[in-house]
């Protein structure tokens, strides 16, 4: 295994780690309600600071076909889950089935990206839609659930522990910084 990778791997398990940590100690619910965007929007920057910052790990990074970025994406199908919360009386209408519908369109979208073949211009214009559809959503879940959360702390309660705190303390923020990888990679060509 390259060295770049072996790297990304043990420190996205340490952040996976740290996280589940913090969900364990239920650091989301001690956050007050603007701590949550900057939260999510901080551990995407330092993710890219990450990136940018150092070549080694960038250019293995972009040797990656950026459908690989991608499959990442695919874990948006947890939306549905959202909806099923929303059936069970456990997270709002208002958060749980946009968002869920939103997530599952990004997925259902990410499949299509990866399962059919597409000349390499077309894959492009494809990819570059897909991602701002996809970066668009997962700020207005992040600006959705900090609305929430700031009026009605109790109706998010559920997304402030395990196993669902991972979203915003882990998955959120990934997502987020694999948007901004894939727009970098793709202006850069």
């Amino acid at each position: 295994m390259p060295r770049p990778a072996l790297i990304i791997r043990i420190a996205l398990w340490l952040w996976f780690a740290a996280a589940v940590v913090g969900g364990y100690y239920l650091i989301l619910q001690r956050l007050t309600p603007i701590a949550l965007p900057v939260l999510i929007l901080g551990l995407s920057a330092l993710a890219l600071y990450i990136y940018f910052r150092l070549p080694g790990l960038r250019d293995w990074l972009d040797k990656l076909e950026p459908l690989a970025l991608v499959q990442l994406h695919l874990t948006r199908f947890f939306g549905a889950y959202f909806i099923f919360l929303f059936y069970r009386g456990d997270l709002p209408y208002a958060f749980a089935v946009p968002a869920g519908v939103g997530e599952l369109i990004v997925a259902l979208l990410a499949v299509g990206l990866i399962t059919i073949p597409l000349d390499p211009a077309r894959q492009r214009q494809y990819l570059t839609r897909w991602n701002l559809i996809g970066l668009i959503e997962i700020i207005m879940v992040t600006v959705s659930a900090t609305r929430i959360y700031s009026a009605h702390p109790m109706q998010l309660r559920t997304l402030t522990h395990l196993p669902l705190s991972l979203l915003p303390l882990f998955l959120f923020p990934l997502l987020i910084a694999t948007h901004v990888m894939i727009f970098a990679r793709l202006l850069r060509r």
